[in-house]
């Protein structure tokens, strides 16, 4: 149900005292402004009241989240053949591992050089085997690229058995057991079941969407009330983040941290509202857990320390204790520890990625290497930086709305159409940052902060996966700008006057809301579709 509640900015409340400076006015929690108390009016009961007390609690794009990544990430992972999706075999391989204690790297013999890795059932290395030679030699159009419905029904249904087969996953051992976490319950409950190897993957799988759904469906709660929930709903349903959901990955949770960091800054830094003791807490639990997620994602914890102490949800909102200013900068520091430790422990796994090219271009990665080579020379890093871009761009803009998994897919052009006017009109609606918002030097900081975090996404694919001397920094990929939009286009709306406004000069809500849920419905429908033709025929 999509109400009019925010019809008004809800940032430009009037406050009962003006603050004497910018950084005065920084400071303040925001006050809801006083209003006439209303007529009375009859109390809605039955379903319709039971609707709209659900609707004002949770609020309405935290509903349609829930319902739109909670049906297409289900068929997602029904649909998706198992282990076709990024990276699923080593993601699952890691998945196992964690699910059986091994939180640390393991290195494992193989004659090609240093490999990580680890041991699973022969049964489950059997549907992998098939699946890795099944996306690897598809037949031509118009065939499905599914080359054996029976084979994939015969190999799911044996049971959890067999001799422990060596599984190579040197890429995925890199990460910490953080972001595998909800997969290795979903594997330990598939254990405890004795499901077979089908459903041991759909458990993994489903216990993956789980996680993306609380945590991203607590983010976008936390901007009910203000129109700009209403771009959080568009980003966290993008056709890509939901199809990773409904796989194996550590990018589901390492997603959904970071959408979590961004709501609460945009609610706290940028609406100038007071953050209630739950999203407090979890702001914080996001500041320690996503730097361990993904190295990328480190500096986009660390803005929580922007936040003025009044807005967190302990303690005093006028005069704060110095426990208030401490806490977000101890949470800050012990995430960049725990990112610093688990980069020494994992390091030694770097000089094994290069077994994930091409045989001719095994031993060819060598981060030592390709550091020495941007400290040495930014020259010609920046120049290697600018022919990736022509040569690539047009590839990572269709692959941030979908390459779906390693069927390499690409979602269909309704798909990034809608998801476009979705963009279009969730910005347009966006709430006006007042001037209880983030301040000009505190906007710069975030700006500076993202640009920062997607030069880290370059350089890092350049040390771990890019040949000594290639063309280009190989390995980027569209989707690994998901979790930076919210706050990147927050930035942008802080300094952009420009909204959609109806003929008497407001900005309607219940209409492009409507469509949005529209357009983000079709995107995603589309994207199903176009998946199951090709890879099922």
């Amino acid at each position: 149900m999509v109400t009019e509640a925010s019809e008004n900015d809800s940032t430009e409340t009037t406050s009962l005292t003006k603050a004497a400076s910018n950084g005065a006015a920084d400071a303040t929690v925001a006050a809801p402004a006083k209003i006439a108390p209303a007529a009375p009016t009859a109390k809605a009961t039955g379903l319709r009241g039971a609707v709209i007390r659900i609707e004002r609690r949770f609020g309405s794009a935290a509903l349609v989240f829930l319902l739109l990544a909670g049906v297409f990430g289900a068929v997602f992972s029904v649909v998706t053949p198992p282990f076709w999706g990024h990276d699923e075999i080593t993601q699952f391989g890691r998945a196992y591992q964690v699910a059986h204690g091994g939180f640390t790297p393991e290195k494992i013999p193989d004659d090609r050089g240093p490999a990580w890795g680890g041991y699973l059932p022969a049964s489950i290395d059997a549907l992998m085997t098939h699946a890795f030679d099944d996306y690897n030699n598809n037949t031509d159009e118009p065939d499905p690229m599914v080359a054996d419905r029976a084979a994939y029904d015969r190999l799911g249904a044996a049971a959890v058995t067999g001799e422990p087969k060596k599984v190579w996953f040197t890429n995925t051992a890199a990460y910490s057991p953080v972001p595998y976490l909800p997969q290795a319950a979903g594997l330990r409950i598939a254990e405890a079941l004795d499901l077979s190897v089908g459903g041991t993957v759909l458990a993994a799988r489903w216990a993956g969407l789980l996680a993306y759904l609380a945590i991203v469906g607590f983010a976008v709660r936390i901007l009910r009330g203000h129109r700009i929930q209403w771009l959080a709903l568009t980003v966290a349903v993008l056709p890509i983040a939901v199809f990773q959901a409904g796989t194996v990955t550590a990018d589901t949770v390492t997603n959904a941290l970071a959408l979590l960091v961004s709501a609460v800054m945009v609610k706290a830094l940028f609406l100038g509202q007071r953050l209630t003791k739950p999203e407090t807490v979890a702001a914080l639990a996001a500041t320690v857990l996503l730097p361990v997620c993904k190295p990328t994602y480190v500096l986009l914890a660390m803005l929580t320390v922007l936040i003025p102490a009044q807005r967190f949800g302990f303690g005093s909102a006028e005069k704060p204790a110095v426990w208030q200013r401490v806490l977000p900068w101890l949470c800050a520091l012990i995430g960049g520890v725990s990112f610093a430790l688990w980069m020494r422990i994992a390091a030694p796994t770097g000089d094994g990625m290069s077994l994930m090219r091409p045989q001719n271009q095994w031993g060819s990665v060598r981060p030592g290497d390709q550091l020495k080579e941007i400290l040495g020379d930014p020259i010609q890093f920046l120049s290697t930086f600018g022919d990736s871009i022509a040569r690539r761009d047009q590839r990572w803009f269709t692959q941030y709305f979908g390459e779906l998994g390693f069927a390499y897919i690409d979602v269909p052009a309704i798909t990034i159409l809608a998801s476009l006017l979705a963009f279009a009109l969730s910005i347009g609606i966006a709430d006006r940052f007042g001037a209880r918002g983030a301040n000009t030097l505190r906007t710069t900081l975030v700006g500076l902060t993202i640009l920062a975090s997607v030069a880290m996404i370059y350089v890092t694919l350049y040390m771990s996966f890019t040949p000594v001397g290639y063309f280009i920094i190989d390995g980027v990929q569209g989707r690994y700008f998901v979790p930076l939009t919210l706050l990147a286009l927050a930035v942008i709306l802080r300094w952009m006057p420009l909204r959609l406004t109806d003929a008497r000069g407001r900005t309607p809500s219940r209409g492009p809301a409507l469509v949005i849920i529209g357009a983000t419905g079709v995107a995603l429908l589309a994207a199903v579709i176009k998946y199951c033709t090709i890879v099922w025929g």
